[in-house]
């Protein structure tokens, strides 16, 4: 038996076992018009493309830099513009173990703290590992060399503005076959433009969670509140854990 096919059917049995109000999606009517659903593909075709480049072009800037903040926030108002030029968008709900609705709050902000404290484990072995371990740093630098109001500005700007286009547009464009692996391949796509083999990881494993309460709510809000929460303690606490490497303090070459 393959890994992939073990690591299936381990997500299938906790599937199995969670409680149905946490793992089935809540009714909902989203849909749309043949003439709209082209419009949103192609928007969202041309917006994926043009943040993607910003992305990598961002990253190479130096930490603390007019340009790194200038051209982050520019890709924050490229994730957020396309988005809502796409298309509707919907804040989604979520089943109560009453199974009663509601907007979804305290179960995808627990979520990110819980996916945190994986990530903090990930990372005290990822400085074993020099290839991750120089991949971990580099991006860290912009949070240990930076404003840390900006840093915080620009991280959780562009967090919310990943879930309105990645789990809010570009979701609904992949249809109704396999949309949570969709969009969770062109985000990992997208992130590749940083060539830093970290982030790639984390936008895949962190893009199904997300793309998978999307498909639970039916909306934005839970992935929103998820990021939000797991972005603020990775910033909080990950540029102390290293600290201690001599290359966190050298400068990001620039393409």
């Amino acid at each position: 038996m393959t890994a992939g096919r073990r690591m299936g059917r381990l997500v299938d049995r906790l599937v199995a076992s969670a409680p149905a109000w946490l793992v089935d999606p809540v009714p909902r009517d989203h849909l749309e018009t043949d003439a709209a659903f082209r419009r949103r593909r192609r928007v969202t075709a041309a917006v994926a493309v043009t943040g993607a480049g910003l992305l990598g072009v961002s990253l190479s800037q130096k930490p603390d830099s007019k340009e790194f903040y200038a051209l982050t926030m520019a890709v924050a108002g490229t994730w957020v513009a396309g988005g809502v030029a796409s298309g509707p968008l919907h804040r989604g709900w979520m089943r109560s173990s009453r199974e009663t609705l509601h907007r979804p709050v305290i179960t995808p902000v627990v979520t990110g703290a819980g996916v945190f404290g994986l990530f903090y484990g990930a990372a005290l072995v990822s400085k074993r590992i020099p290839v991750l371990n120089a991949a971990v740093t580099r991006i860290l630098r912009y949070a240990h060399q930076g404003n840390p109001a900006l840093v915080t500005m620009t991280t959780l700007t562009n967090g919310v503005a990943e879930e309105v286009f990645f789990r809010g547009a570009l979701y609904a464009a992949a249809g109704t076959g396999n949309p949570v692996l969709k969009s969770t391949a062109v985000y990992g796509l997208a992130t590749t433009s940083t060539r830093n083999p970290a982030l790639v990881l984390a936008s895949v494993a962190m893009g199904l969670l997300f793309g998978w309460q999307r498909k639970i709510t039916g909306g934005i809000q839970a992935p929103v509140l998820t990021h939000l929460t797991w972005s603020a303690l990775m910033l909080r606490y990950l540029p102390p854990l290293f600290a201690d490497q001599p290359s966190i303090d050298a400068e990001v070459p620039q393409n």
